[in-house]
């Protein structure tokens, strides 16, 4: 009798998105850009809320009766939405990526990130057309339920569904391969935010401001984009490394580990609660920031913006739409040096090193927090932006720079479901940051600090947060060895024998010993295959990179001329 043939894994196994010796890993970063770029329009949702406000009530939206309670509400067809309903879609985005990311990120280690980027596909675009059914039939329930819970689910999914593959992939250049593809959900809103407006422009009448067929349509279109991306994702084989790169011995860095640790005791460490504080910390200061650009900017200037020695609430109602212009200049401004924060800082941690990285993050942001309220005291536009500018970038960075020095931390194998874990702090700081910075303004203008300092107890106050950030950072140690998985839990997680893993830490210890024979010390810098030679160039390669690249580029020369508002 034949032996049993066993079966063949499935198309969207982990097992089948194994590359080949062959394949070009350069081939990953613009499939994780891919999915990056189509989520990243949570951060442009915004464009959505005045024409969502104004469905029944045309261009003077009708309010519902003061009576009404909140079920009828949600449900009611013959009045329009306040903003402040719409704005709950965004802080449900928020809340669901970190919360999803948590509980599927075991499950993405094992899946695959083929799988679990099919899946956020599926969970954002589905959410968008749910989202459109909400609008046509005017059911704001159906919005939150549709882009905020299961979009937002999709927003986890799609986030860390490439991290750990990146990782894997470029061991030389971890902060620049998360940088990359990180960089697209900054940019994202870039790109959907002024597609949004046009798709809108497109399809209103004269009863409709045409959202709910902008939602199909971008449901569409980032379907194809992700699905694309997804099904681009391979993973090495184990044991892989760049032709020519050899891992530094331990000894050469402290703070990187060649071993592994388990995601179950992970975040039972001192280490993932420390850096679960300095990404909390740090965004929490940033995205407070980020949320109230261009009203700070607008309230702190007011007509020194267009040349005028006048105060805010003494501009008339054509001077305020003067610097509102403006002050969406400063909004795009922010949204470059968040995207380019999020390449430049990670890639530069490659080389200083991810603990003294966030470090300068926090000692520098704590300086220019403190120095934003003498800048707008003193009515210096250019100073203050230019703070802003680079506390921004520091924002961005902090994002891409986390799960390389996860990966330093704890290891490559459960890098990308610790990843998800952690990102419970965005999720928290997504409520602290803005809670801080709107409550902190109101708090002063109902004493009576006028308009133009109503800002500055909320510098001072952001700035301890980064004090407190540095001193969790410097708080951060090597993982403790009792922590460490052992040759036969690694075996048995990665279903090999222990003699192939033993065999694999012998080949890396060889490979060193070649390393020192080269006559480089092991405190010398590593050489980096992504900096001696260029990827080989194919067909494939420069469409998968023009694909995404003609997107941002566009998104990113429609920001940089709302941005010239600033200068001129």
């Amino acid at each position: 009798m034949d032996a049993a043939v066993a079966p063949q894994p499935s198309f969207l196994s982990r097992e089948r998105s194994i590359a080949s010796p062959t394949f070009n890993r350069w081939l990953v970063p613009p499939a994780a850009l891919a999915v990056h770029l189509c989520i990243g329009m949570a951060y442009g949702f915004s464009v959505f809320w005045l024409p969502l406000s104004r469905i029944v009530g045309g261009a003077a939206p009708k309010e519902c009766p003061a009576d009404m309670g909140f079920f009828q509400t949600i449900v009611a067809t013959n009045c329009d939405w306040k903003i402040s309903m719409l704005g709950w879609t965004f802080t449900l985005f928020f809340v669901l990526l970190g919360s999803s990311a948590a509980i599927f990120g075991h499950w993405l280690e094992t899946a695959g990130p083929r799988k679990a980027g099919l899946a956020a596909a599926f969970c954002w675009c589905g959410g968008l057309l749910i989202s459109a059914l909400g609008v046509y039939l005017h059911q704001i329930w159906m919005l939150w339920l549709g882009s905020g819970v299961i979009g937002g689910v999709g927003l986890g999914l799609g986030y860390i569904s490439p991290v750990s593959t990146l990782i894997k992939w470029f061991p030389d250049r971890r902060g620049l391969a998360t940088g990359l593809a990180i960089m697209g959900f900054g940019g994202g809103a870039m790109i959907g935010a002024p597609l949004a407006d046009r798709l809108m422009g497109y399809f209103a009448t004269p009863t409709s401001p045409g959202v709910w067929q902008t939602f199909v349509a971008l449901a569409g279109i980032y379907f194809i984009f992700m699905v694309s991306g997804s099904l681009g994702y391979r993973v090495p084989a184990d044991g892989w490394a760049p032709k020519g790169w050899t891992p530094p011995a331990p000894a050469a860095n402290a703070m990187v580990t060649h071993r592994h640790v388990h995601l179950d005791v992970a975040w039972k460490t001192p280490q993932f609660w420390l850096l679960w504080g300095v990404l909390c910390l740090n965004v929490s200061a940033g995205i407070g920031v980020l949320g109230m650009a261009s009203p700070m900017l607008q309230e702190v200037f007011g007509g020194k913006l267009i040349g005028l020695d006048l105060g805010f609430d003494a501009l008339n109602a054509d001077q305020k739409k003067q610097i509102a212009a403006i002050a969406a200049g400063f909004t795009g401004l922010l949204s470059l040096c968040n995207i380019g924060g999020r390449i430049g800082w990670a890639s530069a941690s490659d080389a200083f090193g991810r603990k003294v990285t966030y470090a300068i993050f926090f000692v520098l942001g704590l300086a220019l927090y403190a120095a934003a309220p003498f800048a707008a005291k003193g009515g210096l536009v250019f100073l203050f932006v230019l703070l802003f500018a680079v506390i921004i970038t520091m924002y961005g960075g902090g994002f891409a720079t986390i799960p390389a020095y996860l990966a330093d931390i704890f290891g490559t194998h459960y890098v990308g479901a610790i990843h998800g874990r952690l990102l419970t702090a965005w999720s928290t700081a997504g409520v602290l940051g803005p809670v801080l910075v709107n409550y902190i303004r109101e708090y002063q203008l109902s004493i009576g600090v006028p308009r133009e300092a109503a800002y500055n107890q909320t510098m001072y106050v952001l700035a301890s947060l980064l004090l407190a950030g540095l001193v969790c950072n410097l708080l951060v140690r090597p993982v403790a060895e009792k922590y460490y998985m052992t040759d036969e839990e690694v075996a048995a997680e990665k279903k090999t024998s222990i003699a192939a893993v033993k065999q694999e830490e012998e080949e890396t210890h060889a490979d060193f010993e070649d390393f020192l024979e080269e006559g480089l010390e092991p405190h010398d810098p590593v050489p980096s295959v992504a900096l001696r030679a260029a990827p080989r160039l194919s067909p494939v390669l420069i469409l998968s990179w023009l694909a995404v690249g003609i997107p941002l580029a566009w998104g990113v020369s429609i920001t940089l001329l709302k941005a010239m508002a600033l200068f001129k």
